[in-house]
């Protein structure tokens, strides 16, 4: 944080010097008169400039405290057991995730896995459950030990079904033409084109 306003301050340092330069030209040759029109006319928007570039700064400063905001409000409305809420703020953080840190990554992957698991939709969960594995394991460290205890049960529990029952087990899976939801029934054969 100190870092990023330690910046602000120079740019509007820099912002300041500039707005010198500009000035400097007003006391070249100049006649009094068109002088003292010219530095009216230029001085107070001189004057803003280091102004301007604070509150651009604070602006982008806000749009990237956004997405964590987000992040932390998805994790808020998981523990408390509002999924399809948690679920909504995710799915719009979803195309912006490559603008948190790598450990919010790691958050976000687990949170939108956990929340598609205990919703039902359980091959998003576990594709997003194995992507927040597969972090965990490259970088040690990102996820607390209680989240990587249910992870770890959950990927374990959906690997299982899939490993056994293949990837229709999961529920939420699309079909292949002809195949039944009950394995005990045949599927219909289809129809051919000179039948009535």
């Amino acid at each position: 944080m100190w870092d990023r306003l330690r910046a602000l301050n120079t740019l509007a340092l820099v912002w300041h010097s500039v707005a010198l330069s500009v000035y400097a030209p007003f006391d070249l040759g100049l006649p009094t008169p068109l002088r003292s029109y010219a530095m009216r006319l230029w001085l107070p928007a001189l004057r803003a400039l280091p102004a301007l570039s604070y509150v651009v700064g604070l602006l982008v400063l806000g749009g990237c405290q956004t997405y964590q905001d987000d992040l932390t409000r998805s994790q808020r409305a998981f523990e408390q057991n509002e999924h399809e809420h948690a679920l909504a703020i995710l799915r719009q953080l979803e195309p912006d995730t490559d603008h948190l840190a790598v450990n919010e990554q790691a958050q976000y992957a687990y949170l939108r896995g956990m929340t598609d698991y205990r919703i039902g939709y359980k091959v998003d969960a576990r594709h997003w459950l194995a992507l927040a594995k597969s972090m965990e394991e490259k970088t040690p460290g990102l996820l607390p030990q209680d989240w990587k205890a249910r992870m770890t049960d959950a990927l374990a529990e959906l690997n299982e079904g899939v490993y056994g029952g293949g990837l229709s087990s999961l529920g939420n899976a699309k079909k292949a033409p002809g195949e039944t939801a009950d394995p005990a029934k045949p599927a219909k054969p289809a129809k051919s084109e000179d039948e009535p």
